[in-house]
């Protein structure tokens, strides 16, 4: 997989931006507040569909302009390919792969694969559940179509049905004629998330394992494992069937908590990854230094994971990391880029050395 130019036009700050990358480490060099980081976001949003910085589109737009635009070429093992993105404000936005309409955002998810690391995510082991679930459905979405699409369905059911316990006791009799259907159809999409997320957590931890031991030198094990609302042990979830009936029985046994509560207490979206160092809680017992080498490892384990799942390393996107590392992990990070595309945002153009870069000031962006 190889990003190979960029045009970006009223996207953030950017007026107008064509770039071209090469194939090693890029480096998109300038102080701060230049438009390094939109950029970075611009292509990270033909990746995923979205940007991660933000879940409104119109915020991308820049101010005063009707709309932003995106076309990214790239190639991937069989040929050379184009997304394009435009974003209009209030509009639905248009989307074009090969220069051809597609319906949705969804379905370009996963044809430019990318792996992004920025300073939140050093916060990936101390952070709430939360953070580490969309760690696993980023990286997994962009693997399996079909995750992506279980996911989006598990999130509109999961809305219908908080909906529906908010309202029961104002209206008990629709709660009860109607909640065992939203139930059924929770508990089917909770299964398939789960069997899925614990199927890349086992690939996932030896690519993790092997990083954090080069960092460390062997002296500490990591260990990732899934934990799940519906309390099973961890090496259940691969049997979906048994999943879905246990999540069904959480579900449709427990309703006076759930009304209590109101909302839905058991399902995926309450589920977790215990990281482990050396058999006990890594968010509770490691030391920052440890929790920054973890994070750096699952980051790098992800792009060895896409690796082995879709014969191809993904495109790295690293912002501002080198500025947040020491100078043990700078020279690691270093060290496992080599052989990879990378792009990356600094304030020194010379963070790694034998780069392609690119000078940026006030959205414009020029070899240096």
């Amino acid at each position: 997989m190889r990003c190979n130019r960029i045009k970006v036009n009223d996207f953030r700050n950017i007026e107008a931006a064509d770039v071209g990358f090469t194939e090693g480490v890029n480096i998109l060099a300038g102080r701060n507040a230049q438009g390094k980081t939109n950029l970075l976001e611009a292509i990270s949003y033909i990746s995923i569909g979205k940007s991660f910085r933000t879940s409104h589109d119109e915020s991308l737009i820049r101010f005063g302009a009707e709309c932003a635009r995106v076309s990214l070429d790239f190639t991937d093992s069989v040929r050379d390919q184009n997304l394009t993105v435009c974003m209009m404000a209030g509009k639905r936005r248009r989307i074009e792969q090969n220069h051809v309409k597609i319906g949705r955002a969804s379905d370009i998810v996963g044809q430019f694969r990318t792996v992004l690391f920025c300073p939140e995510h050093l916060s990936l082991i101390k952070d709430g559940p939360a953070e580490r679930r969309n760690f696993l459905d980023v990286a997994i979405s962009q693997l399996y179509p079909i995750y992506l699409k279980s996911l989006q369905r598990y999130n509109q059911i999961l809305k219908q049905r908080n909906q529906l316990i908010k309202r029961a006791p104002e209206d008990m009799k629709t709660f009860r004629d109607t909640i065992d259907f939203w139930s059924c159809q929770l508990a089917h999409e909770a299964a398939v998330i789960a069997s899925y997320r614990h199927r890349y957590l086992s690939l996932a931890e030896k690519a993790v394992e092997v990083c954090f031991s080069e960092m460390t030198n062997g002296r500490e094990t990591p260990s990732l494992v899934y934990v799940g609302s519906s309390k099973q042990a961890e090496e259940e979830y691969a049997d979906v069937a048994r999943t879905e009936e246990v999540y069904l029985n959480l579900l449709t046994t427990r309703h006076d908590r759930e009304i209590g509560a109101g909302c839905t207490l058991y399902g995926t979206h309450k589920d977790d990854v215990d990281i482990l160092l050396n058999g006990v809680s890594a968010r509770l017992f490691a030391s920052q230094g440890q929790q920054r080498s973890l994070a750096l490892a699952m980051k790098l384990a992800e792009g060895e994971v896409c690796h082995r799942i879709c014969g191809e390393l993904p495109v790295f996107l690293f912002d501002d990391v080198f500025s947040e590392l020491d100078s043990t992990r700078r020279a690691y990070l270093s060290e496992k880029i080599e052989g990879k595309q990378v792009i990356i945002t600094s304030c020194d153009p010379a963070c790694v050395g034998n780069a392609h870069v690119i000078s940026v000031e006030n959205g414009r962006y020029c070899e240096a």
